[in-house]
C-alpha cells in the first residue's frame, strides 16, 4: 500500500490505511474479473468452438475434460497472489489474500492433474497396445496419492508448519491409515500386478464362481472390477481378490480361434457286441467307415492267421463300439466346423453304473457362443440319430412312462 500512498501524494491526495486497503482490494478484484472474462469469455470460448469444429480427436478430448479451464483458474490464482505480494506485502490482509490464492492454486493444480490423467486414459484406450491394460485403477491410485500430498501441503500451509513435520508425524498414524485405506492400497498393488503380468484386460471373459462372476470385464478400477455376466447382471469383485484368489480367464480361448467341445454320451454296455458279417456289409456303405473297415479287416485277418486262432475267446474281432468310435473320429475329422490342427479324439472313460461314457473331445473353428452351441448340438443330434445303426443303445434311467409300460405288461388280462 505504500506505493499507492506515494503515487497519491504526487497529486496532493492523502489516503489513510483503510482507504488504501479498499482501493488496493478493488484493484485486485477488478483485475481478477477482467482476467476471468478475457480467459473464460474470449480465449477458452474461442478454443472450444475451434475444438468442436475440428476433426482432431485430441482437441475434443482436452476440451471435454476441462484441462484449459483449470489451467486458467491456476493462472488467475497466480495473478492474485502476485498482486497481493506487490500491493499488500507485510500486511495482515496481504497474508490472508496470499494464503487464499495459494490454496486456490493448489486445489486447481490437483484438478488439472486429474484432467491430465483422464485425458491420458482416454488416449490410451484408442491404441490397441494399451487399450486392454487396467490403467484406470493405476491412474486412480495416482489421483489418490496426489490428493493426499495436496492435502498435506494445504494443512501445512494453514498451520504454518513444514510439510516434513506432518509427514514425520504420519508414522504414528500408519496403522490407522493402513486400516482406512486398505482397499485402495491393495487395489493399487493388485492393479499394477494385473497390468505387469497381463493377467486381465477389459473385454476378457472372466469366470470366478466364488463371486458369481461369469462374463465380460467392463471396468477395472482401483478398488473394484466390474463383470457383466451373460444374464446381463453386474458382478463387482474387489481388485485385490483377483490376485489373492483363483479365477479363469477365457481370453486364451478367444485368441486361439477354437472353442473346446468336451461332452460324453453314455452307452448301455449290454448293447456292445462283435460285428457280424451282415453288420460289416451294412456299415461298408458308409463313405467314412469304408477305409477303416478295410484296413481293420486286413489287420485282424493277418493276426488271426498267424496266431491260428479260431475261437471267439482267442481271436481278434471288431466290435460295434470300436467301429462306432472310428466312425465318430472320421465324422469329426470330416466336419467343416471342427479344427484339424487342435486335439481331436473320441475316448472311453471309466464305466459307471450309468453306463460307459464315450467322450467327444474336439475344437470348433469359431469362438462365438451361438455358433459354438449350434455346432455342438448338430454333432450330438447326429450321434444320437446314427447310434442305432451300430446296434448300440444310449443308457437312460427309466422314466415314468417306462414304468407304466412295464406295469401294463405285468397286469393280468381280464378274462
Amino acid at each position: 500500500m505504500q506505493e499507492l500512498n506515494v503515487f497519491a501524494q504526487k497529486y496532493g491526495i492523502t489516503l489513510n490505511q483503510t482507504t488504501s486497503l479498499i482501493i488496493v482490494l478493488g484493484i485486485i478484484l477488478v483485475t481478477a474479473i477482467v482476467v476471468h472474462l478475457v480467459l473464460h469469455g474470449l480465449v477458452l470460448r474461442f478454443f472450444e468452438r475451434r475444438a468442436k469444429a475440428s476433426n482432431k480427436i485430441w482437441l475434443q478430448v482436452i476440451t471435454e475434460n476441462k484441462l484449459f479451464h483449470r489451467l486458467a483458474f491456476i493462472l488467475q490464482g497466480v495473478i492474485v497472489n502476485a498482486q497481493s505480494l506487490l500491493w499488500l506485502r507485510r500486511s495482515e490482509a496481504g497474508e490472508i489474500l496470499s494464503l487464499c490464492a495459494q490454496l486456490w492454486i493448489m486445489v486447481y493444480t490437483l484438478l488439472a492433474l486429474f484432467s491430465l490423467l483422464d485425458i491420458a486414459l482416454k488416449f490410451a484406450h484408442r491404441f490397441s497396445a494399451t487399450a486392454q491394460l487396467p490403467l484406470r485403477g493405476i491412474f486412480q491410485g495416482v489421483k489418490l496419492i496426489a490428493a493426499i500430498v495436496t492435502g498435506i501441503l494445504i494443512i501445512s500451509l494453514l498451520i504454518g508448519k513444514s510439510p516434513a513435520i506432518l509427514i514425520s508425524g504420519l508414522g504414528a498414524m500408519a496403522a490407522v491409515l493402513m486400516l482406512v485405506f486398505k482397499d485402495p492400497i491393495l487395489g493399487l498393488v493388485a492393479g499394477i500386478q494385473l497390468s505387469a503380468n497381463n493377467m486381465l484386460k477389459l473385454g476378457d471373459w472372466l469366470e470366478m464362481p466364488k463371486y458369481g462372476a461369469d462374463g465380460a470385464v467392463i471396468d477395472i478400477g482401483l478398488t473394484t472390477v466390474k463383470v457383466k455376466n451373460w444374464d446381463n447382471t453386474i458382478t463387482t469383485i474387489p481388485t485385490w481378490a483377483l490376485v489373492s484368489d483363483a479365477f479363469k480367464n477365457w481370453s486364451g480361448m478367444s485368441q486361439s480361434g477354437g472353442r473346446r467341445i468336451k461332452r460324453s454320451i453314455r452307452i448301455d454296455t449290454t448293447s456292445v457286441h462283435f460285428l457280424t458279417e451282415d453288420d460289416e456289409a451294412r456299415l461298408r456303405q458308409s463313405r467314412l467307415l469304408r477305409p477303416y473297415l478295410e484296413a481293420k479287416n486286413q489287420e485282424l485277418s493277418e493276426w488271426n492267421s498267424k496266431a491260428g486262432e479260431n475261437s471267439v475267446l482267442n481271436a481278434r474281432r471288431m466290435t460295434n463300439l470300436g467301429t462306432f468310435r472310428a466312425y465318430l473320429n472320421a465324422y469329426l475329422t470330416d466336419h467343416p466346423r471342427i479344427r484339424k490342427d487342435m486335439t481331436l479324439m473320441v475316448r472311453q472313460l471309466d464305466p459307471t453304473d450309468t453306463g460307459l461314457p464315450l467322450e467327444i473331445y474336439a475344437f470348433t473353428n469359431t469362438v462365438a457362443w451361438l455358433e459354438y452351441e449350434s455346432i455342438q448340438a448338430d454333432i450330438f443330434d447326429h450321434i444320437f440319430a446314427v447310434i442305432d445303426e451300430f446296434g448300440l443303445r444310449i443308457h437312460q434311467s427309466p422314466s415314468g412312462n417306462d414304468v407304466r409300460a412295464v406295469a401294463a405288461l405285468l397286469q393280468p388280462r381280464a378274462e
